[in-house]
């Protein structure tokens, strides 16, 4: 690498400026809270609010993250669906604990959740995988996700092949879920709020469950 850094890159800076994050405004909840900034990033028309980047940890300790959508979110945790055999579903079943971001860049906000995860109810899963487009019904079925493939036109014979197994009737069922497809819920066990601030003087706030309680405190930027 050259000794100099990129000048180019050293001067891309960004004033934040567009809300405050005070503890009188937090709740006592982080996933009330979460509601609430999750709410206003839908009513600023963020494209894909709900993106967020999930990270794993593999069988060789090094992490590994992507971008995925969360599907749901409740009072035990957020909800995301994905194949169980690709990486991110062979690492969680061997350390099932992941942290999710999520950034919403015109609010100039990011939350951080993090803590253990567990497979959803092959009921659940079944519902929502029954609700998902005709198109990516078929996809769930031709990936083999994270696996070697010799070319793009592989994976064009594997939809053409369970389209053909699975013909568009229209009807929901009939593309049924695979057994290696479904969700996952993140259970919190720490959040973090940040807030873009002026000079580099933003607002953190990170909150931790101790026997079922949730307690607040501010962080240094």
């Amino acid at each position: 690498m050259s000794d100099s850094a990129n000048p180019s890159l050293e001067e891309l800076r960004w004033d934040y400026h567009v809300n405050t994050l005070r503890r009188e405004d937090l709740a006592p909840d982080p996933l009330n809270q979460f509601k609430k900034w999750f709410e206003e990033a839908l009513a600023a028309e963020i494209r894909e609010p709900n993106a967020m980047t999930l990270s794993t940890i593999g069988l060789d300790g090094y992490p590994t993250s992507r971008t995925v959508l969360m599907k749901d979110y409740t009072d035990d945790g957020v909800t995301f669906f994905t194949n169980y055999e690709s990486r991110k579903g062979r690492e969680l079943e061997a350390n099932p604990v992941a942290s999710v971001l999520f950034f919403w860049k015109d609010l100039e906000r990011q939350t951080l959740i993090r803590g253990k995860v567990e497979r959803l109810a092959a009921e659940e899963s079944t519902r929502y995988f029954l609700s998902r487009p005709y198109d990516s019904r078929i996809g769930a079925w031709a990936s083999k996700q994270s696996e070697e493939i010799p070319n793009r036109g592989w994976l064009d014979e594997r939809v053409e092949k369970f389209e053909t197994e699975f013909p568009d009737s229209g009807s929901e069922e009939n593309v049924p879920r695979p057994e290696f497809w479904g969700g996952y819920l993140l259970i919190p066990e720490f959040v973090e709020f940040w807030q873009g601030q002026p000079g580099r003087k933003h607002d953190r706030f990170e909150y931790r469950r101790n026997e079922g309680e949730w307690s607040a405190r501010r962080l240094s930027p």
